[in-house]
């Protein structure tokens, strides 16, 4: 690794902002906002400009008068179907690039000395991105980094939350998996599976199984749309509501508890 000079350093903090509601915010990210000088955005195109202005909005309201932001443009990926070899290879090639444009970022618009932010969707430690790319903008050796994380309420809390129901039942486990592990997850344990990242309506392999779903897309935003109730029963629903909602928005972001019913306990036991 390259030997960074005394007084180089940036300092970076990755701060989880929570689903998509304002008020969602924790105390300790509000505190970190107002600590940073340079808020470090990288975009997805204009058919998700809103998530950018939200983001703006959140720092109009928190951040101290001065605050810049730097944004640049978040690469294209792979999103079809694949397997695990070639998927995990894309994901990889994907982050390089991001890591690519952070570090561009990062160089240009952080003097030494200056507080960056980079605001994360959810909480940093779950399925998302930055932190494993800052870990490689730090192994090239070109920039040193002091790095803060503040955590975040996640998707899957607001889930929960916006139904009125609990991730777990007594004494047994919580399952989180990306859609495309799924149907092996949900047959692995005698649990509740929480499923996220789902590009291709990956509960309908599962219709056969007597499941109860609490559903959500855009959670936290004036945008949230909430269907529950049997698999079976509302599994069309579901499709329907999710296509329309993607034609409208150009994208969707939903995540879904699967419970197994059982006939003594019921769904929400």
């Amino acid at each position: 690794m390259t030997t960074q000079q005394p007084g180089s350093r940036r300092r970076l903090l990755v701060i989880g902002i929570g689903a998509g509601d304002p008020d969602h915010l924790t105390l300790a990210a509000v505190k970190a906002i107002r600590r940073a000088d340079v808020f470090l955005i990288l975009g997805k195109g204009p058919e998700k400009s809103s998530l950018t202005d939200l983001r703006r909005a959140m720092l109009d309201e928190h951040a101290r008068p001065g605050y810049r932001v730097a944004e640049g443009q978040d690469p294209w990926r792979d999103r079809s179907e694949q397997d695990r070899g070639s998927y995990t290879a894309a994901v990889h090639d994907w982050r390089s690039r991001r890591a690519d444009v952070c570090e561009r970022l990062i160089l240009d618009e952080l003097a030494p000395g200056e507080t960056g932010a980079f605001l994360v969707w959810g909480d940093p430690a779950l399925y998302d991105s930055t932190l494993a790319i800052l870990d490689e903008i730090e192994d090239r050796g070109t920039v040193a980094l002091d790095i803060e994380v503040i955590p975040g309420i996640t998707s899957v809390q607001t889930l929960a939350a916006r139904h009125r129901t609990t991730l777990n039942r007594v004494g047994r486990p919580i399952h989180i998996t990306p859609a495309r592990r799924l149907p092996e997850a949900a047959t692995a344990h005698d649990g509740d599976t929480v499923v996220m990242l789902d590009a291709h309506e990956s509960f309908t392999r599962l219709e056969g199984r007597d499941l109860w779903i609490y559903w959500g897309a855009y959670l936290g935003t004036p945008d949230e749309l909430l269907i529950s109730g049997r698999l079976a029963d509302v599994a069309e629903e579901i499709r329907h509501v999710r296509a329309d909602a993607r034609a409208r928005h150009g994208w969707i972001m939903d995540t879904y508890l699967l419970r197994p019913v059982e006939p003594e306990d019921g769904p929400e036991t």
